[in-house]
């Protein structure tokens, strides 16, 4: 008979060989929207209605073959102006593997969105136009996909018709990025000579490039080891909801409901609520309308414990023995997203899973300086799409993880509590102990932490 702790990892061996997320990157005009177009069409996963719409722009433009950018971009101003603005998400399949892709824009002044698209990505595909090599904004992206822990990094020389399909050409561009990008610490790179437009190594190989042995596009995402096993990190449930119907059949129900950020839950474990700190024994889970001993991410359960604890939306229930330190001071590395600058002594609010606190900024110690990876201290501020590095007073504990070990509970978004607008994405690094000379002074609101 097998046993729940298999039963919890077939379901992640599972998952991890049928799904893979994805994003594309890459400066304007490297290609991005048609080597997407490109992989849709040739993978038979575009609908007739799709494609003759496609067929039908495309000539009144002028066009003899159907631009397979306009597949993706689906907005009215990337289709006038031929560039991509949003992330567009698309879904297909092939009899390997189910995937969610984010196209992502290539301008520098649309490098947030990146972020947005490549956040939860388990890879990301880096455009180059085989013309140009390893560009500024060739860097950038490849910084981010770092900085986000992408685990692998596919290097798609582009338009290598363009440059007569040579070898030396993709040869040295693969060289350069690899090193950056090592350097960088990204884990894995691969390098793959095609032609979007031409169709070359992207679904097929290429009759023009003899001199490659190695897979298409399509084969390498196929193939990819992605582990999504997040029962092998320590269990995070951030509470949603509390369940109290008061009723004359359930008189005294008391669940907390919320999906398992990580790790598994059984009955009988000892946990910890956070930040409170009080502590109890899980009693009982239940899922899809039956009670189960055991549950695991990204499962969404009601749990119910021994003890009646004080607990709202946006604490956290964790294994006691594994249970994440709190804190109010919060050091974090952020991608700042918004048209306002993000200026020290700023008051935010920061959400992190399902809680948002007040909070303030102390500090912006740095700033990065993605050409050339250096750190620019002490900016005073972050505008749209800087990245720096902040220290934030919150107003509450928060009970975060080191993004390093969870891109879950790890990341965080600080918003502006005045329009909810969303200032800036975080990843959590160490916190630290505060310190007097650095307390923010109050103000006639009282935000003084």
């Amino acid at each position: 008979m097998t046993s729940t702790t298999d039963q919890v990892a077939n379901l992640a061996d599972l998952a991890a060989t049928t799904l893979l997320r994805f994003a594309t990157a890459g400066s304007v005009d490297d290609g991005k929207s048609t080597l997407v177009g490109r992989l849709l069409h040739d993978s038979k996963s575009v609908l007739t209605d799709q494609m003759e719409a496609v067929e039908a722009v495309s000539a009144q433009r002028g066009q003899d073959a159907p631009d397979l950018a306009l597949l993706t971009d689906g907005l009215r101003a990337e289709r006038e102006q031929g560039i991509t603005i949003d992330v567009a998400y698309r879904y297909f399949a092939t009899a390997r593997r189910r995937f969610i892709l984010a196209d992502t824009p290539g301008h520098v002044q649309y490098t947030r969105n990146m972020v947005t698209g490549a956040s939860t990505a388990d890879l990301a595909v880096v455009l180059v136009d085989a013309r140009n090599g390893v560009i500024e904004q060739t860097r950038r992206h490849a910084a981010v996909a770092a900085l986000l822990r992408v685990p692998h990094v596919v290097l798609a020389v582009n338009k290598m018709d363009l440059v007569r399909y040579e070898e030396s050409v993709f040869a040295a561009i693969a060289e350069e990025f690899t090193a950056y990008a090592s350097d960088l610490g990204v884990p894995e790179i691969t390098a793959i000579p095609i032609s979007a437009l031409a169709g070359d190594n992207v679904v097929e190989p290429s009759a023009n490039m003899d001199w490659y042995g190695g897979p298409t596009v399509l084969e390498h995402l196929e193939t990819v080891p992605v582990s999504h096993d997040l029962t092998a990190c320590p269990a995070r449930f951030p509470v949603q909801y509390v369940i109290r119907p008061q009723s004359a059949e359930h008189p005294d129900y008391r669940g907390y409901a919320g999906q398992i950020a990580s790790g598994v839950l059984r009955v009988g474990e000892a946990v910890t609520v956070l930040p409170s700190g009080r502590t109890s024994t899980i009693v009982g889970i239940d899922a899809l309308g039956e009670s189960v001993d055991i549950a695991w991410a990204p499962q969404s359960v009601t749990l119910r414990l021994a003890d009646d604890i004080d607990i709202s939306r946006g604490d956290l229930i964790a294994p006691s023995a594994s249970a994440p330190a709190t804190t109010q001071d919060v050091e974090a590395t952020v991608c700042h997203v918004a048209d306002q600058p993000l200026s020290v002594g700023a008051r935010v609010l920061i959400k992190h899973t399902t809680r948002t606190v007040k909070a303030i900024v102390k500090e912006i110690p740095s700033r990065l300086t993605l050409d050339d990876l250096s750190q620019h201290p002490n900016p005073g501020q972050l505008v749209a799409n800087d990245i720096g590095r902040v220290v934030v007073r919150t107003a509450e504990p928060l009970a975060l993880d080191a993004y390093a070990d969870s891109r879950r509970t790890g990341s965080f978004l600080l918003i502006d509590p005045a329009d909810g607008t969303t200032l800036a994405a975080g990843m959590a690094g160490e916190s630290f102990a505060s310190k007097a000379e650095t307390t923010v002074q109050a103000d006639e609101e009282g935000w003084d932490f």
